[in-house]
């Protein structure tokens, strides 16, 4: 007589292979959504927390069915193996928050002028739903300066037109889209500015008119050596999103045209929540240092 063995069935390891992929699947979903800007960032949060609880289910249910498979051979291991597999995009991202969270500063706002941060022009308003505030008081951007000592402005022995060429040329660079500005009349060289028309004194078919006794007089061109004349700051505002998530910060670049030379500053601020997770100073590091690269020989200290 043959005895025929019927090995067992674990149901946890198959029921943890669905929760697995219901977790990847719905990550991967807000992770394309949000990176092409279809649903806002407190949503994307929800639906990652949401695919992290399916994940971890998965791992719990996965551990029992691999159990299983050790102590009396049911069948399910390769179903385990696939959902421990699949449950690593949701879970990895929620740790990769928590580390973010721990190691970097509770920060959300930065500047590279620390005294007198470069103003908003629009000031960036987002709803957070559940995601706490942003801190953007002065108070909040100081403590920057503790945990980014380096970041700092640059200063360039530049005329303010050339250096405002070069800021827009790595913003586009940088993939900054500029959506407004302020006083970019006086980035425009004087001499490029077109002259004023001069009224016609004698209409046609008419006689000519007569001669004004004192004709206009000539003015003296400013002196070159005295510098070019203050012309006060240049401001652009935009917004900026990370490469794979698609997190979306708002930058502004501020250009300050002293006698000789030309300050720029930069702000990077998180549109959600109350931390960056220290990808704002990454965004000024990375702008900064091809500003430099762009304006090659003329950086001053």
């Amino acid at each position: 007589m043959m005895i025929r063995f019927e090995r067992p069935v674990s149901r946890s390891a198959y029921l943890a292979r669905r929760l697995g992929h219901m977790g990847f699947l719905l990550t991967l979903a807000a992770l394309v959504t949000h990176r092409f800007g279809l649903i806002a960032t407190p949503s994307f949060v929800a639906l990652v927390m949401v695919s992290a609880v399916f994940a971890a289910a998965a791992v719990v249910f996965a551990l029992v069915g691999l159990q299983r498979l050790w102590q009396v051979g049911a069948e399910g291991g390769l179903a385990a193996m696939r959902a421990l597999l699949v449950s690593l995009l949701p879970l990895s991202l929620v740790g990769l928050a928590v580390e973010g969270a721990r190691t970097t500063p509770d920060i959300a706002d930065i500047s590279t002028d620390r005294r007198e941060p470069p103003a908003w022009i629009e000031p960036p308003r987002a709803n957070q739903v559940f995601l706490p505030p942003p801190d953007r008081s002065p108070a909040a951007i100081a403590r920057a300066e503790t945990a980014y000592p380096d970041l700092t402005g640059r200063r360039y022995e530049g005329a303010l037109d050339r250096v405002y060429r070069a800021v827009t040329k790595v913003a586009a660079q940088e993939r900054i889209a500029i959506l407004s500005e302020s006083g970019i009349e006086k980035a425009v060289d004087l001499e490029d500015a077109p002259l004023p028309e001069r009224p016609d004194t004698a209409a046609v078919g008419d006689a000519p008119a007569e001669t004004p006794a004192i004709g206009p007089v000539p003015l003296e061109r400013p002196d070159a050596a005295l510098g070019p004349v203050p012309r006060g700051d240049v401001l652009l505002q935009g917004e900026k999103k990370t490469l794979v998530l698609g997190l979306p910060f708002d930058v502004v670049i501020r250009l300050r045209e002293d006698a000789e030379t030309t300050s720029v500053d930069i702000r990077v601020a998180a549109r959600y929540g109350n931390r960056d997770f220290g990808m704002g100073a990454e965004i000024a590091e990375s702008y900064l240092r091809a500003l430099d690269a762009e304006l090659l020989g003329i950086a001053g200290s």
